[in-house]
Order: C-alpha cells, then sequence, then structure tokens
C-alpha cells in the first residue's frame, strides 16, 4: 500500500520554513512542488514550482492536484489577519480535500494568547478570544480542527515558538537583531530581554514538519509542539551570536530596548509595528514552551543553540 508521503507532497509557502521543509523532504527522496502566489522562489533542482493563491479556492484544488501530503507553510505581515486568515485556511483546506491529501500546517502558539506568570504552553490548552491576531490564530485553529472531525480531511498542526537560523529575516532574532549585530550597530528589540524564553531553530522545525507528516494516523487531528533547545534569554543569545561573529564583539553588543510607548509611536508611520503590540506579552514575561507530547512520540534531540547559532552566524557573513 502506498502511503501519502510517497506520493507527491506539496509546500505551500517559500519562506525560510518552506525552504528548509523542501531540502528535508529531498533528504528523504519525496517528490516535491512548491506553491507561491508569484510562481517564483529559489528552489533546489528537480523541484515542481508554480503560481496558486491559495486563499481561492480553485487554485488552491489546482496546485494541490496529486497530493498525498500538503504542508501548509504561508506566512504573512501582522496587517488585515482577521480578513485574510479565514480565507487562506479554507483553500488550503479545500486544495488537501480535493486531493485526498494529509494537511499539515505549520503554525506558531498565538491561539494560546497571554498565560499569568510565564506558565508553560501545552498543546491542552484553550483558545483564546484575546487580541485580533491571537484570537483570528484561534479561529483558523477551529477551522481546521472542523474539517478533520467531520471526516473531510486528515489534519494536525505542528506548533513553533519564534523561530530562527539561516535565512531568517523577519523575526525576533533576524535582521532587527543579529542583522544589526553583524553591521556593528544596536541590536533592536522589544519587551524585556531577561526573561526565559523558547527559540525554535528553522531545520529542527522542518524535521519536525516531516515527522508529523509521515507518522500514521493516531496522530492527525492534533497540535504538536516543535522541541526547541533549553530556554534562554534574549540577551544570553545576542551575547552568543556576538562572540560566535568575533569574541571580542560581546564586550562592544549593544542593544536598544522598544516598549509600549515606543511601539505606539513608530505604529503611527508602520502598521505593522503599530499590529505588534498586542503581541507584547510574548515578550515582558517568561515565554517557555512544552513539548513532551512531540518528545514521547517522536524525538528530543533539538539543535543546541550553540551550533544554531554558529550556523546562523556563518550565513550572515555571506549577506
Amino acid at each position: 500500500m502506498t502511503q501519502p508521503w510517497e506520493k507527491l507532497n506539496v509546500v505551500l509557502g517559500a519562506g525560510p520554513v518552506g525552504r528548509a521543509l523542501v531540502a528535508g523532504l529531498l533528504e528523504l527522496g519525496r517528490s516535491v512542488r512548491v506553491v507561491t502566489r508569484s510562481g517564483q522562489a529559489d528552489v533546489p533542482g528537480g523541484v515542481e514550482l508554480v503560481a496558486g493563491d491559495v486563499s481561492r479556492v480553485e487554485d488552491a484544488r489546482r496546485v494541490c492536484e496529486g497530493a498525498g501530503v500538503v504542508y501548509g507553510c504561508v506566512g504573512m505581515t501582522y496587517e488585515n489577519w482577521p480578513k485574510l486568515w479565514p480565507p487562506l485556511m479554507k483553500g488550503m483546506l479545500a486544495g488537501a480535500e480535493a486531493a485526498g491529501a494529509r494537511f499539515i500546517f505549520m503554525d506558531n502558539l498565538y491561539m494560546y494568547g497571554p498565560q499569568k506568570n510565564g506558565a508553560l504552553l501545552n498543546e491542552d490548552l484553550p483558545l483564546t478570544q484575546y487580541g485580533k491576531k491571537p484570537a483570528t490564530r484561534a479561529a483558523v485553529t477551529r477551522l481546521w480542527q472542523e474539517a478533520h472531525a467531520a471526516g473531510r480531511v486528515q489534519v494536525a498542526a505542528v506548533r513553533a515558538s519564534d523561530f530562527y537560523g539561516p535565512g531568517v529575516h523577519n523575526a525576533a532574532l533576524g535582521d532587527f537583531t543579529f542583522g544589526k549585530i553583524v553591521a556593528g550597530k544596536s541590536a533592536q528589540v522589544v519587551g524585556e530581554i531577561d526573561h526565559l524564553h523558547s527559540f525554535a531553530y528553522v531545520p529542527d522545525i522542518a524535521r519536525a514538519l516531516t515527522s508529523v507528516g509521515e507518522a500514521d494516523d493516531s496522530a492527525m487531528g492534533q497540535a504538536w509542539h516543535v522541541p526547541n533547545a533549553k530556554d534562554r534569554t534574549v540577551r544570553e543569545l545576542l551575547e552568543l551570536f556576538a562572540s560566535e561573529l568575533d569574541p571580542g564583539r560581546k564586550s562592544k553588543l549593544k542593544i536598544q530596548v522598544a516598549g509600549p510607548i515606543l511601539l505606539t509611536i513608530a505604529g503611527l508611520f508602520n502598521g505593522n509595528l503599530r499590529e505588534m503590540k498586542e503581541m507584547l506579552y510574548q515578550w515582558t514575561r517568561p515565554y517557555r514552551v512544552d513539548h513532551l507530547k512531540f518528545a514521547r512520540a517522536f524525538w528530543s534531540d533539538p539543535t543546541p543553540f550553540e551550533q544554531g547559532i554558529a550556523a546562523t552566524a556563518a550565513w550572515y557573513r555571506t549577506q
């Protein structure tokens, strides 16, 4: 009997996670199609690349045709989430359903909303009604849960905290921090920098996606947290990155911290920064992820920060 992953694997999106996933699928010997709105992306040879707007059901069905597994790795800026995310989820589900494929959704942790006293985030937490972006992620979670429960399509969500790694630009550990350090400027962060925070390494996220995507049917209908290295503070990770670039650079590291007032002012000129303000709760208290469920079912050896930061620093040197 042919397994779903032995058929075509369709990757929706070609950001850092999508690209790492494609590399992982090719290492497993899988057939891969990548879908972007423009039909343009930097993909390895042998990978099919097609254009499609998967928020349109007809497009989603077309680009998912022949798939055994569909991986949803799409992303967007913070603006207009309540309007944009529901049709995107409905389209992705419709595409996988039409193909008779599994749908593995690359998710974040927003649907849990703020937790008191930095409590560990686990998969059993209730869906939040907080804010716009967290409430929107909760709403699209209900969409895939309902589709799975109705037997329309097998679905699982792979959830990761803030991620970092080679190729990552738009993230807390991205161009405004690591990139600024490389340029000899002050790293720009929000919130507090001395609380413990979970960060996931992009290749580990890709590995988690294929682990769930190629698991037996019992893994479907659930959410799974990606394992990450032992939690560190933002300050510790910026210092580690600076030291990796140059052992003497750690002592010269400068960090500029933005709070609610500065974000409010900046938000007058930048919609994405304006939308960031409601997510400050992730950065003003410990933000820690429990991945014990995943570890028990799959693997528990995430990439150490020393190794991941070294690879990320090496990539930044080439930019």
